[in-house]
Order: structure tokens, then C-alpha cells, then sequence
């Protein structure tokens, strides 16, 4: 077996369910993919910021029940008490790494602001009609000298951590914000200066390793995309494997060229394994990164070459800017967003991805055709997969100032809510021509939508111990 293999199924299932308490969430990966129900609602994040609607951002809630007198509609919106927070990605108090934490239960959505550095807990105890709990205003978090929330995580302790891109200026250094069981600020999560750049992270305790990305600064990201920041090096290229326990950095690893701008760290559900992806947005580079013997290694696995446009003075890259993994560890799935495609990977041998199938849909070299008479204004962003791996789901807007740079339509027209029915036996996907959730067709005005989740947690958000 070469470093790069993936364990046997008897080591990399490993079961955890000898629980002290029982926790949130399913016992293993397994458990997810046969213990749960089809999902009946999706959490979205829908945002007015960047668009002509003077409203504040809103978590929508979507009937994705084919069998409901309301599927496919919004069917609540729980607004923010202020404008301009660019909701962006958002998570659970507790997941399935919580197994141990008695009374806990998967209830609160922590919903930060990207450009607010203002921190929402919404409570879903009814999950069709959820309600806004509390709010952190950003001075509270400008204490702790950091800004720019973005990926959210519940750790086995209860706590909720949260990756932080700025200073409380929005310049360099970020760092992590964690949060308590009552959701109440905890302080820095780590101690200051082990890192410069942030972005999103995935921690695998059994192995005691976290894995961190890298994106930029806020003030450089905010404004929108410039080349000139790349060629600068005021982007990110860089992987950081961390010592969980003791909340430091043990190893960097430099991506290069090859991996400029990696953005979401997905580590195989098994909590055995010692393999994981990062999508290298901008160079449009999957890498794969794995232990090898005590040090951990990176190596890219998967290129989207970079395609001539009439419209471009330079060849389009893919943008890879999301990325998941199917439960039971089969499938990787990640969406080019400038392209317009969606693709399907079998990676049942990590190292050596087999592309399966993938969908054209929007973006600069998709079907143009709309679905249901709706015109795709952007590309496929941020997805979504179904527990049993027979349903991916994908909204189309990226960040309110890189649309209005790259797809300046989706500001008017609001962004739509798509769905793929993917046949996991035969690694196949088909886009579901009766499925569009329309965010265009909002009493305020067109919105932008951008994270989902489910209330009985997902591929992007549950981790196992």
C-alpha cells in the first residue's frame, strides 16, 4: 500500500459508539447515510448586500420536500436585526463530534457576518419557523483583535469555533474565535501569531490534527478580485496542520503556483482516515493531503485547465470554490464557478480520483438553456449533499463584490437554488429540471443565496471522534 492509500474499510470504519452520553448526531458516517429521513427543509443563507434592496440578510428556509404543497418555495425568512452583514457561511452548536457532551442537541444555527463581524444564533426548535435568539455585535469580537467570520464548527467540547480572516482592522493577522455553550464569547481560540492568512479548517480528533486554508485579507477580498493582488502574494497559497489538542501549528505546507487561493478543507468522514481535499480556487486545483508516516503531505490530483473566452483578456480559470465529500467517502463532488460545471469524482482510491460525470449548468461555458424558464445568472457555487448521497444541491452566488465583478446580473436577477439526482451505485448525476428555487422572486427584491444546510446535520458540517 503506498502512503497515499487510503486504510482498509475494517480500519477506516472504525466504529465510535461506546458513547459516555448520547450526544448529537449519528454514531458513525454509516449511521448517517441508513439512519436518516430524505431531508424536508434546507437552511440557505440569503444576503441583499451588493443589490439595489435596502433589507437586511436573511436565513431562508426551503421546502425541498417533493411530496409538500410548498416544495421548492421559501417558506420563512428569518431577517436580521441590521443591514449589510453579508451572511455567508454559518453552522450547528453541536454536530456529531459532540457525542460526548451531555444535553447537548443540534438546535442552533451560528450564523456570523462576513462584512459585520457581527455573530447571529438563531434557535430551529421548530424547524419550518425557526427564530432569531441572540446577536454578538461586532465590538465584542473586535476585543479579542479579530474580524471576518467565516467557516463555523461545533467542537467536542461544546464549544463553537469559528474561523476569523482579519485583525479587528481587517488587515493581517486573523486567527480563531471561540464561543460557549451559551454562546457567549470564549476569547482567541489560539495563541497569537501562528498564523497570518486564514479561511476554512477541518479538524479530525482521533488523529488530533486540524487542517487550515488561506485566503486573503478582508480589505483585499472586500473590494473585489485584482490580479495585481495575486502577483503581490496578498493571497493565499499555504496549508497549515495543526496540533488539535495543544492549538498550534506543527506543519506548513506551501502549495505554489499550483495552489493559489485553496479554499475548502474537507477531510474524509471516517474518523480513521488521514486523507482530505482542498480546492485551490484561482490555479483550479484539487489537492489532496494526507499523513505519511508522521508528516503530512499535499499533492495536487485533479487540474481544470483554464479555457479561452471572447470576453476575458486571459484564459478563464475553472475558480474551484467549493468542494464536499460524500458520506460514506466514495464521492467527491466540486463546482467550477466560473465554468459552470459540477463534477463527480470516485475516490475510493484517495490519491488517484476517477472523474464520474458532471453537469454544465450557468457560468461562462455552461447550458445556456434556462430551467423552468429562469435564466442562470451565475455559476455553480456553494453545494450541498443529501445524508444518502441521491440528491446534491447548489446555490450560485460566491461573495456579493465578486459577483458583481464576474456575473453582475445575478445583483438584479437574485440567485436560484439548484438540484442534481446523483445515482451513488453507478456514479452517475442528472440535473432535476423540476427543481428551482427562484431567490429573485422575493417580496424585497432579488437576493443573492449562498450556504445550505440541513437540520439533521450534513456532509459539510459533521465530524466524527
Amino acid at each position: 500500500m503506498s502512503d497515499a492509500q487510503q486504510p482498509d474499510d475494517t480500519t477506516a470504519r472504525t466504529d465510535h459508539e461506546e458513547h459516555d452520553t448520547e450526544g448529537p448526531g449519528y454514531a458513525t458516517p454509516q449511521a448517517a447515510i441508513e439512519e436518516s429521513e430524505p431531508e424536508e427543509v434546507a437552511y440557505v443563507m440569503g444576503l441583499y448586500v451588493g443589490t439595489d434592496v435596502d433589507a437586511p440578510d436573511f436565513l431562508g428556509v426551503v421546502d425541498v420536500d417533493p411530496d409538500s404543497d410548498t416544495y421548492t418555495e421559501i417558506i420563512d425568512r428569518v431577517e436580521m436585526p441590521n443591514r449589510g452583514d453579508e451572511l455567508h457561511h454559518f453552522g450547528w452548536n453541536a454536530c456529531s463530534s459532540s457525542c460526548h457532551a451531555e444535553g447537548l442537541e443540534r438546535r442552533h444555527l451560528v450564523i456570523p457576518g462576513q462584512r459585520s463581524s457581527r455573530i447571529h444564533v438563531v434557535d430551529t426548535k421548530d424547524r419550518r419557523n425557526p427564530e432569531l435568539e441572540s446577536v454578538i455585535e461586532p465590538e465584542e469580537v473586535f476585543e479579542h483583535d479579530l474580524s471576518a467570520p467565516h467557516t463555523t464548527h461545533c467542537i467536542p467540547d461544546g464549544q463553537i469555533l469559528i474561523s476569523m480572516l482579519g485583525d479587528a482592522d481587517g488587515d493581517l493577522p486573523g486567527g480563531f474565535l471561540a464561543l460557549d455553550e451559551n454562546f457567549e464569547v470564549d476569547g482567541r481560540w489560539e495563541p497569537p501569531g501562528e498564523i497570518e492568512m486564514n479561511y476554512d479548517y477541518w479538524y479530525q480528533p482521533r488523529h488530533n490534527v486540524m487542517v487550515s486554508s488561506e485566503w486573503a485579507a478582508p480589505k483585499t477580498y472586500y473590494p473585489g478580485f485584482d490580479l495585481d493582488d495575486v502577483e503581490a502574494g496578498n493571497y493565499g497559497q499555504r496549508l497549515h496542520v495543526w496540533d488539535w489538542e495543544n492549538r498550534t501549528v506543527e506543519q506548513t505546507l506551501d502549495l505554489g503556483e499550483e495552489g493559489l487561493i485553496p479554499l475548502e478543507v474537507r477531510f474524509l468522514h471516517s474518523p480513521e482516515a488521514t486523507h482530505g481535499y482542498v480546492g485551490a480556487a484561482l490555479s483550479s486545483n484539487i489537492f489532496h493531503f494526507y499523513d505519511s508516516g508522521g508528516e503530512w503531505r499535499a499533492e495536487p490530483v485533479i487540474n481544470v485547465e483554464a479555457r479561452e473566452h471572447d470576453g476575458w483578456d486571459m484564459p478563464v480559470p475553472g475558480l474551484v470554490t467549493d468542494l464536499l465529500v460524500s458520506m460514506d467517502d466514495r464521492y467527491l463532488f466540486f463546482s467550477n464557478w466560473l465554468h459552470g460545471d459540477v463534477r463527480m469524482y470516485d475516490v475510493s482510491d484517495p490519491a488517484n480520483p476517477r472523474l464520474a460525470d458532471r453537469i454544465w449548468a450557468g457560468g461562462y461555458f455552461g447550458d445556456p438553456a434556462p430551467v423552468q424558464d429562469r435564466e442562470l445568472a451565475g455559476g455553480p457555487q456553494m453545494l450541498q449533499l443529501s445524508l444518502d448521497g441521491e440528491r446534491l444541491y447548489w446555490t450560485t452566488s460566491l461573495f456579493s463584490s465578486w459577483d458583481d465583478q464576474f456575473y453582475p446580473e445575478e445583483a438584479e436577477q437574485g440567485s436560484v437554488m439548484l438540484k442534481a439526482d446523483v445515482d451513488p451505485r453507478n456514479g452517475s448525476m442528472s440535473l432535476d429540471e423540476e427543481f428551482l428555487v427562484d431567490f429573485g422572486d422575493l417580496p424585497d427584491g432579488p437576493a443573492r443565496a449562498h450556504e445550505i444546510r440541513w437540520p439533521d446535520g450534513d456532509c459539510t458540517s459533521d465530524v466524527w471522534q
